[in-house]
């Protein structure tokens, strides 16, 4: 059964919910609703993970990583233990963006320091024609709607939850290339010789994101974010083309909750992500502040962008740096890295990160 969509009709209506419970942490929110905070918020992409003890230990319950993201209680455990050691603003589910191929019918493995890969991948009009897509595919994925609903529950209003998938293009690109890949020939390819497939791909790929992001909704998610890692990897022309159309899509079908996408690399995309109905733009490392602004005219909270290898320094160098992202944006957005937080990234270096910007 397909989880029912959340009774959240419009943003000025979950706004005014939002104001009326300043007990709990809706800092988070509030920016990304673009209300004035008495200071940025702060979260960090992938701050579930191996930079905590905790997470270790829960981890060698769970050797095989797709066993561990497929147990809901498992997964809650890690949503909430950045929230519990770090005091970030907000909790992110804990699962993995390519749930969705393997709900479509194509699996792949999880290979312990090298990543993901796809014994099988799509190559032809039949694989297309053979995948599952919207709200069928998207009722495979009950157990991340139960590690979302456990979340909810146990955080008990203390910060938000975010939910969220990989944009098409990025879902694509490992769909097609088979794994990570320093160039993602196959994926590109694709789209120079076979436009139409690609488009009817990304299609199957979209219908199951709006149909996967709705459950996450309904099952407690109070912000969505799309990641498109590999929206750098495509020239101008394509990503208008073959990205941020169905990132329109997504946005448009989901208009209950606020939404973040975080293109990686995609500096000369940022006109155009302006123009998407989402909330927050994330910015990585290599986009400076006031590029932009300039380039979004400040119709976007904008969300990041420190480089996560600054959380290698000492103390003195990483609130020096942090100090000075927060300057650069003026006080205004959200706090965090413009990456995941890297896994031998050491927690005092994470912490330093986050008690600065609190005590920004």
């Amino acid at each position: 059964m397909t989880i029912e969509q959340s009774p959240i009709t419009n943003l000025p209506a979950f706004a005014k919910a939002m104001a009326g419970k300043q007990s709990t942490n809706h800092l988070f929110l509030r920016a990304a609703l673009g209300e004035t905070t008495e200071r940025p918020p702060v979260w960090l992409m992938r701050q579930a993970g191996r930079i905590l003890p905790q997470y270790r230990a829960l981890r060698q319950r769970f050797p095989d990583f797709k066993a561990f993201v497929k147990t809901p209680e498992a997964a809650a455990e890690a949503t909430l233990q950045p929230v519990d050691e770090l005091g970030v603003d907000a909790a992110i589910v804990f699962s993995d963006i390519l749930v969705i191929p393997e709900a479509m019918g194509l699996d792949y493995e999880m290979i312990e320091a090298k990543g993901p890969r796809f014994p099988k991948t799509i190559e032809n009009q039949q694989d297309v024609d053979r995948l599952r897509s919207g709200v069928e595919a998207a009722t495979a994925l009950q157990y991340v709607y139960d590690a979302l609903q456990i979340s909810k529950s146990a955080l008990a209003g203390r910060v938000p939850l975010i939910g969220f998938a990989g944009a098409p293009w990025t879902i694509l690109a490992y769909m097609v290339e088979g794994s990570g890949s320093k160039t993602f020939s196959k994926a590109r390819r694709l789209l120079y010789t076979n436009p139409g497939l690609s488009h009817e791909l990304l299609q199957k790929i979209t219908d199951t994101t709006i149909a996967y992001l709705r459950n996450q909704v309904a099952a407690g998610a109070d912000l969505l974010q799309l990641f498109d890692s590999w929206a750098g990897e495509l020239p101008p022309a394509h990503y208008r083309a073959f990205a941020v159309p169905y990132l329109r899509q997504i946005c448009e079908a989901l208009p209950q909750v606020p939404k973040t996408v975080f293109a990686k690399g995609a500096w000369f995309a940022l006109e155009d992500l302006a123009e998407l109905p989402c909330q927050v733009i994330g910015l990585d490392w290599n986009i400076a502040p006031a590029f932009a602004k300039e380039k979004t005219g400040g119709a976007k909270v904008l969300q990041g962008n420190l480089d996560p290898c600054t959380l290698y320094a000492d103390t003195k160098t990483i609130e020096k740096e942090t100090v000075a992202m927060l300057r650069a944006f003026g006080g205004h957005h959200i706090a965090n890295l413009g990456h995941g937080v890297y896994p031998d990234t050491p927690l005092d270096g994470v912490r330093a990160f986050v008690n600065t910007v609190k005590n920004s």
